[in-house]
């Protein structure tokens, strides 16, 4: 039961911090002149929030491992990164697309390996999530590359960058993450031969 409800709180924290990502991304589309100093403080939070989120789905035993598989590292590395955003928010302007485009695009990625991982585990709706990473990495590549010079055409680039991100974690935890009534944790059998 134990097990069960830090798979439950690691599933809703995923989806929660998935419709605000889109929040936030329908923001910047719909307000692109929005305050970079502004955007660095809620990006920080964010990552700071799934951070915490990750580490809590890694450290639960889902049914299938195949959504947390990866995120202890890049939990902590959200969470450090969170963290400069929030309390360095003047240094960090200039360069928050390049961070927001690489996490992305690393996200991304290793999104990318979980849908492979899920095709072999028989999952049916593992192109969902390929598909929606490889748009979701497009995007952070764009963003990093970023090749229109318009602040406010970055903006939106960054805002669309952020709605695919959402929409990406959304569909890897609802199609990766099952959580069983009764689930247990796996049991390691220790006989040691005497």
């Amino acid at each position: 039961m134990y097990w069960n409800k830090r798979i439950q709180a690691a599933k809703l924290g995923y989806i929660l911090l998935s419709v605000a990502l889109c929040a936030l991304g329908g923001v910047l589309i719909a307000v692109p002149d929005f305050s970079a100093a502004l955007l660095c403080r809620l990006v920080g939070v964010t990552m700071l929030l799934f951070g915490a989120v990750k580490i809590i789905g890694y450290c639960s035993k889902d049914l299938y491992r195949l959504a947390f598989q990866y995120d202890l590292a890049f939990g902590i590395l959200l969470i450090a990164l969170g963290g400069i955003l929030l309390f360095r928010p003047d240094t960090m302007v200039q360069i928050i697309c390049i961070i927001m485009g690489v996490c992305v695009l690393a996200d991304a990625l290793l999104k990318i390996q979980i849908s492979i991982d899920s095709k072999a585990f028989g999952l049916e709706k593992w192109w969902l999530i390929l598909v929606a990473a490889i748009l979701t990495g497009v995007a952070g590549f764009l963003l990093v590359l970023r090749p229109m010079e318009s602040a406010r055409a970055v903006m939106i680039l960054l805002g669309v960058t952020l709605i695919t991100e959402g929409l990406l974690n959304l569909t890897t935890i609802l199609t990766a993450v099952k959580i069983i009534r009764r689930q247990c944790p796996e049991i390691i059998d220790t006989d040691i031969a005497e």
